[in-house]
């Protein structure tokens, strides 16, 4: 026993030496980087609260209005909207500050937001039904409440919903809010409208097909979905 005992000794030695100390350690997995920002909303979503309708990125809505309404953002619908009744109260997706109030600049009528958040970015906030109780300079933190939604037609019954978007500090990009925001998404984008999916070039078909697989927006940058064989076809809006 001591002769085996001292040949499994001489072994492992061995082993050491060829592959190093480490060999034997499993290789921890890397875990995936946090999301630094909540959801919009303090109440969870539900029929009587609010849904995911149009999603961020090349969707088919944004694609039959990329010459109109989305151009200056390539075509792409630069933000997420979640429908939401009148009202309902919107809050701070991340600590910041108040950068901008009703700034005309950005649109998204009768009112609108834009913060500036700690972790780096900037938030805009979409088709509040009142101009925000809050003054440029004040500081926010996540989970505050900053507005309350509204409806892009102000009729709050034609399209009541918030517009988020996330963009850069300077506002020049827009980025995926789903890549950001810390949420349930799969669960959120089984209802609503957003199941209408984005649009597809026959020509490249898996492009840009999944709510967290959508390119950047270039504010000012050439269109990137003028499609020579979309699916659906321009047509099909007119129908």
């Amino acid at each position: 026993m001591k002769r085996w005992s001292l040949i499994g000794i001489l072994l492992i030695a061995a082993l050491t030496l060829v592959v190093g100390p480490n060999a034997a350690r499993p290789i921890a997995a890397q875990a995936p980087a946090a999301k630094p920002f909540g959801l919009p909303f303090a109440q969870p979503s539900g029929p009587n609260t609010w849904y995911l309708g149009q999603g961020y990125g090349n969707t088919i809505g944004s694609y039959f209005q990329r010459d109109t309404t989305y151009r200056a953002g390539q075509g792409l619908h630069f933000g997420l909207d979640f429908a939401a009744p009148c009202g309902t109260p919107v809050v701070a997706i991340g600590a910041g500050s108040v950068a901008k109030v009703d700034a005309r600049e950005h649109g998204a009528l009768p009112h609108n937001l834009m913060l500036q958040l700690d972790a780096g970015y900037a938030a805009l906030y979409g088709h509040l039904l009142e101009r925000s109780k809050l003054s440029v300079g004040d500081r926010v933190t996540k989970g505050q409440v900053v507005g309350v939604s509204g409806d892009s037609f102000g009729t709050c019954h034609s399209a009541p919903h918030l517009h988020l978007e996330i963009r850069s500090p300077n506002y020049l990009t827009a980025y995926n809010p789903i890549t950001l925001i810390d949420a349930d998404w799969d669960s959120l984008a089984l209802v609503g409208a957003y199941q209408r999916g984005f649009e597809r070039d026959l020509e490249d078909p898996r492009r840009w097909q999944y709510p967290d697989d959508q390119p950047e927006t270039k504010f000012g940058g050439p269109l990137l979905n003028n499609y020579r064989l979309p699916w659906p076809p321009d047509w099909y809006r007119r129908r």
